[in-house]
């Protein structure tokens, strides 16, 4: 749309243009300068894609664990191929929330460096990428079971349904984003015909509610730094920052609540030899909460709670120690 302008210029100056635009300027008015030119398109569709997000998708395989079923190789196999279809699905979402995203996101500190806001991907590239990712995600989950596949379509709707919409409606997408997170736990239950556990479901939706809360208070932390008032393309305010910091801290307790409550389940006293030490967990998952509470509160908190407890050694030390309580409880 911009030829005809150049056509009438003495000359001509463009930015973050692919090479064929360029060659149809330099035939339409001499090209005086060329900022931000692209690098290799590969490179920039594997940051578009996030694929350190991925880890986020290692929940497929915690049915697996918690039916006592980490030696069972087809079982293994078949969340191996759930865990590859979800991150298809979630990198094709990932462009198409890019695509919806431009404006905001080329307003944000942080977001304006991805890929399709800074111009280092076009638009043309992205939809494609996305395309052959989703198409490559439910090839893969028709590849397993029916079940999966509707899991997975369900998975895609409701995160197509938060980028273009419901992440704009306050508190609805905090719960959303938490819907999301237990999909994928849902998803390793149905993989491997486990059936669903109530203490599970209930414990990840309350945790991933705190979660949820704890990534906006970040962002709001983060916008009073700068003097700002308001998300664009969210429901909040800085203001809201106090509210929500004591609703996501109250779910994140109530999840450590429900974890105690299930150490006296009859599923424990079935799957575990000595389920006194399971209570080991509680204090431990307790003092990670409280934690990362306290950091948000300080504003030491990455935007992304999960992608910063994947950084972070602390939380390493706490899984290895929860991870420690269950196998003792097992095999004492």
């Amino acid at each position: 749309s911009d030829l005809p302008v150049w056509s009438a210029a003495a000359v001509a100056g463009i930015v973050s243009a692919p090479d064929g635009l360029a060659a149809r300027v330099e035939r339409t008015a001499p090209l005086s300068f060329r900022l931000g030119e692209r690098g290799s398109p590969a490179a920039a569709i594997l940051r578009a894609i996030r694929p350190h997000q991925w880890a986020k998708n290692v929940l497929i395989f915690i049915p697996l664990l918690s039916s006592h079923r980490v030696f069972d190789v087809p079982a293994i196999f078949t969340d191996a191929l759930v865990f590859v279809a979800f991150c298809l699905c979630a990198s094709a979402v990932y462009l198409v929330n890019d695509l919806l995203d431009l404006r905001s996101d080329r307003a944000h500190a942080k977001k304006r460096e991805r890929p399709v806001a800074s111009g280092d991907l076009s638009i043309r590239a992205a939809a494609i990428a996305s395309l052959f990712f989703l198409a490559a995600a439910f090839l893969v989950a028709f590849s397993i079971s029916l079940p999966v596949v509707a899991v997975l379509a369900v998975y895609f709707i409701v995160t197509l349904a938060y980028s273009i919409w419901l992440k704009q409606v306050a508190m609805l997408d905090i719960i959303v984003l938490a819907a999301l997170y237990t999909l994928r736990i849902i998803a390793g239950f149905v993989a491997v015909a486990v059936p669903l556990s109530f203490w599970l479901l209930a414990f990840s939706l309350f945790i991933f509610v705190s979660l949820a809360f704890m990534k906006r208070c970040s962002e709001l932390y983060n916008l009073r730094r700068n003097a700002v008032e308001r998300v664009q393309g969210r429901g909040y305010v800085a203001a809201d920052y106090e509210q929500l910091a004591s609703l996501g801290s109250a779910s994140g307790y109530i999840s450590i609540l429900i974890l105690a409550l299930y150490m006296n389940s009859a599923e424990v006293v079935k799957l575990y030899d000595r389920p006194e030490i399971l209570w080991g967990v509680c204090p431990i998952v307790l003092y990670w909460v409280s934690r990362a509470w306290l950091l948000a509160h300080r504003g030491q908190m990455d935007e992304d709670p999960i992608v910063f407890a994947l950084r972070d050694r602390v939380s390493y030390v706490c899984a290895a120690l929860c991870a420690a309580c269950a196998v003792a409880a097992t095999v004492i």
